[in-house]
């Protein structure tokens, strides 16, 4: 048993009998009455996030897991399937068990959690931010610009991002996968 000084983000815990995993939390202290944490939740079965409230000092029932490194092979419609890249063992998840499947490319190394209890996949965590390629754009005009205007660009995956106009198709640009926004473009 954990308690609500425990929580960060990443932490699993069971909570209304299913698995969550802590996105976001802050501890508050008001100034008048007791102090307590906010937080977000993502179920790691059904993908929903809750936002829930812990008073301080409040028990929470954390659940035992291991990361393990897993290669991304394919997305075949209902399934992305991994590879353990120590053993080669492969296993298949449901796009819900991901944070952002559009920006995951083949070949991508993420972080898979696993429950020490019945080794089951709970959830992905991918790399703060990936590199891809721009594959449709519409062409900037310039002149035609405010300040930070932006337009849509497809990338390599198939996700959708907006980019600012300077960019082109075959241009590679790293986007963080926390929120799926473009960060920079990447020279060769």
């Amino acid at each position: 048993m954990a308690s609500t000084s425990d929580i960060r983000n990443g932490l699993c815990i069971r909570y209304n009998h299913d698995i969550y995993k802590v996105v976001e939390f802050l501890h508050v202290k008001p100034g008048k009455g007791p102090a307590f944490v906010r937080t977000k939740l993502k179920s790691v079965t059904s993908g929903k996030v809750l936002d829930n409230t812990f008073s301080a000092g409040h028990k929470i029932e954390d659940v035992r897991v291991e990361t393990h490194k897993f290669q991304f092979l394919y997305h075949d419609g209902e399934f992305y399937h991994f590879m353990n890249v120590e053993d080669y063992t492969q296993i298949r998840l449901l796009e819900t068990a991901l944070d952002m499947p559009k920006l995951l490319k083949e070949g991508e190394v993420v972080t898979v959690l696993i429950n020490t209890e019945d080794n089951m996949p709970l959830t992905v965590d991918m790399p703060a931010s990936v590199v891809l390629e721009v594959t449709h754009t519409e062409p900037g005009v310039k002149g035609n610009t405010a300040t930070n205007a932006t337009k849509p660009a497809t990338v390599e995956t198939g996700a959708e991002v907006n980019v600012p106009l300077f960019i082109n198709e075959g241009d590679k640009i790293k986007i963080e996968t926390d929120k799926g926004t473009y960060k920079e473009r990447v020279k060769e």
